[in-house]
């Protein structure tokens, strides 16, 4: 399962994809049918990424994306996350088994189960997240070729010498008089 590029916005509901950044902030689109493209602010809006987020458990933070394959993996229906509390409860139990049940909440549960409809039906839930080995790789291979273009283009705002940038000349004086 590859989450990389998928966040959560504080304040947003809904999952949103990373596309880009600007001066702003970074630039997001939505993952639901309408496709709203956003820009969420660095100073004020938090972002969280599906990869980092983990589950409250009894000895080890249970990462999501186990859950999500727990929940992928289970032969019985998903339910709605607007169903009734001991429902949630009870399917929550069978797919993090080891979840700490004081500390995770019901709104959690309702909010993972809401993510795992909006994520299982893309294309990036089914396909396997790189190796660490690939995206180190390929960041080396995007700085070595940022160095290179880097070295070989000219600044767009780079501007020919001026003449009071060079040294004074020598002047020489010759004296109409021949002296």
């Amino acid at each position: 399962m590859n989450l990389r590029g998928i966040v959560a916005v504080s304040g947003r509901p809904g999952l949103f994809k990373l596309v880009g950044q600007n001066k702003a902030g970074y630039v997001l689109e939505s993952l639901d049918a309408q496709k709203v493209k956003i820009i969420a602010n660095v100073a004020n809006t938090k972002l969280a990424s599906l990869e980092d987020i983990t589950v409250y458990g009894q000895e080890d933070d249970l990462k999501l994306v186990n859950v999500f394959a727990n929940i992928a993996a289970t032969t019985g229906e998903v339910p709605d996350s607007k169903a009734d509390v001991a429902t949630l409860r009870a399917f929550f139990t069978e797919v993090a088994p080891k979840h700490d049940e004081e500390k995770v909440y019901t709104s959690d549960m309702k909010k993972i189960i809401t993510w795992y409809h909006l994520l299982k039906d893309l294309p990036l839930f089914s396909e396997e997240a790189p190796s660490t080995e690939e995206h180190e790789n390929l960041l080396a291979e995007d700085k070595t070729a940022a160095a290179k273009l880097k070295a070989t283009t000219k600044p767009a705002n780079a501007k020919a010498p001026s003449k009071t940038a060079q040294p004074a000349k020598k002047a020489s004086m010759t004296s109409k008089k021949g002296v």
